[in-house]
Parts: C-alpha cells; structure tokens; sequence
C-alpha cells in the first residue's frame, strides 16, 4: 500500500485526551503554548530557541500539515477531552514503512505538566501504531539530561536499549550530547 492511503482516524482518544493532526489554524495555539513553555523547552527542542510569531507558528503547522497529508512524518495535537484546550504536541517521527517502525517524539505546554497527560498520549499512540498500523518497533528518543522527557518513556514502558554517546547537538548547537535510545516492540 502506498503510504500516502494508509488511514489516520479523525482523532485518537484516550480517557481525558484526544489527539488529532495538526490543521491550519492552530498556530496562534501553538505559538501560545511554546510561549509559555519556552524556559522549559529551549534546553531540550531546537525550534524552541525564541518565541515564535503566530506567522511563523502558523507556518510550521502548515508545512507539518502537508507532510501529514504524504505520511512522510505525522505531527499531531493534543487535547484535553473535558474543555477541548490545546496542552501539547506529539506525533510519529523518522517513519519506515517498510519494517513498518516510527519514533514518537512530544512536547507539553508547562502549564499542564505533572498531570500524567503526556503518558497517557504516549500509550494512546502505542495502542493506535501497534493495532492499526502493525508497527513492529516504536522508539523515544531523548537526551538523557531530560529528565521529564525519560519519565514518560519509562512510565510508558519503554525499555531504554542503549545511549548513543556523543550522537547529537543540543538544542542551542553548541555542544555536542549523547541520546537515549527507548523502544517498545510488537510481539509476534
């Protein structure tokens, strides 16, 4: 099957949470919560070395909107059930769909931290990639100073599987920094 047919639903729910792709029109959202987040997210995310306008917030969903669209990479938005209020981003990242693997990658607006919302979007997407998409490998990557971000991989049952030391830059580019390698696989 060509990647550009493979089904994404509308959303993807959880008991507090759903999950769509990004659309056009959610970057003044966006750009809101990285601008409340941007102390917290600068030492880990590269897109967040300053705040964004909403043009430029606007413009990076746009473009994920089109990579969505070609399944080429899936960025998707997460909302809470209860008030429909924007609380993070998440997504299938450096897809293969010849094995077919993906590497889930999240941010979350710093207001709503310390809940278990980015957990449970985690398990959402596992259960989603591994019954309707037969993924056989999902992967979360981060730096292993990331404390928060290792959390959620281990809450979701991620098995760290190795460190890839001196694999990447931070997220300033001005040193170079080991990566977490996390995994859960598809039974046979």
């Amino acid at each position: 099957m060509k990647q550009t047919l493979i089904a994404f639903p509308e959303t993807i729910e959880t008991a507090r949470l759903y999950i769509r792709s990004c659309l056009p029109g959610d970057g003044e959202m966006v750009r809101n919560a990285i601008a409340a987040s941007i102390n917290e997210m600068k030492p880990w995310l590269p897109f967040a070395k300053e705040i964004p306008t909403i043009e430029e917030a606007e413009d990076s969903v746009r473009r994920s909107y089109a990579e969505f669209i070609k399944k080429e990479d899936i960025r998707l938005h997460i909302f809470r059930k209860d008030d429909d209020e924007f609380i993070g981003s998440t997504g299938f990242h450096r897809i293969n769909w010849d094995i077919p693997k993906v590497e889930i990658g999240y941010w979350l607006d710093t207001r709503h931290t310390k809940k278990g919302y980015m957990t449970e979007a985690v398990n959402g997407l596992v259960s989603f990639a591994f019954q309707e998409w037969d993924v056989k490998r999902i992967e979360i990557r981060c730096d292993p100073r990331n404390i928060n971000s290792k959390t959620v991989a281990e809450r979701a049952g991620f098995t760290l599987e190795g460190i890839l030391r001196r694999d990447s830059l931070s997220a300033d580019g001005n040193e170079v920094r080991d990566t977490c390698v996390f995994a859960k696989i598809k039974d046979k």
